[in-house]
């Protein structure tokens, strides 16, 4: 169980939002914390996938067109 206090602004939005959508804020709310988390663990992956990068490991894509044979 989660509660959380809005302010008058956000408040008045989410009841929009939710009458133009026919979801309730709940689900709203729900959904929009649930892509929140998803962004951060995204982010969090990117930044430990850009702490083991090497750049001596590129190569170039004429290098990669050649070995996956899609020269013309």
């Amino acid at each position: 169980m989660l509660a959380i206090r809005l302010d008058k602004e956000l408040e008045e939005r989410l009841t929009a939002a939710a009458k133009k959508s026919g979801r309730t804020k709940t689900a709203l709310a729900r959904k929009a914390i649930e892509e929140y988390i998803d962004e951060l663990e995204d982010i969090a992956l990117l930044e430990a996938a850009l702490a083991d990068y090497d750049p001596s490991q590129n190569i170039p894509i004429e290098e990669v067109i050649r070995r996956l044979g899609l020269e013309d």
